[in-house]
């Protein structure tokens, strides 16, 4: 999931977006912009780089183990002989 520094930052420059009129709500809507991404984040179905890394890892092995038996298959169809 996205970490709270992110979060704070992206809040912050999308409050430093609004129009200078509207400086004196800066701070509250720097608020409501942090909740609302808190909200809209939270309903994805995100993983950490982590996690996504780790599956990744995971898929390469297997991907290569079936690699590794369908070579080994093939192997043994030839040697069998001839119906």
């Amino acid at each position: 999931m996205i970490d709270k520094t992110t979060l704070d930052d992206l809040s912050k420059r999308l409050a430093d977006a609004v129009p200078s009129s509207l400086f004196g709500l800066r701070e509250d809507l720097e608020k409501n912009f942090r909740a609302v991404l808190q909200s809209a984040l939270t309903k994805l179905n995100l993983v950490s780089r982590e996690e996504f890394d780790t599956q990744r890892a995971i898929l390469e092995r297997a991907r290569l183990r079936i690699e590794e038996l369908e070579a080994r298959i093939s192997e043994l169809e030839n040697r069998l002989p001839p119906s």
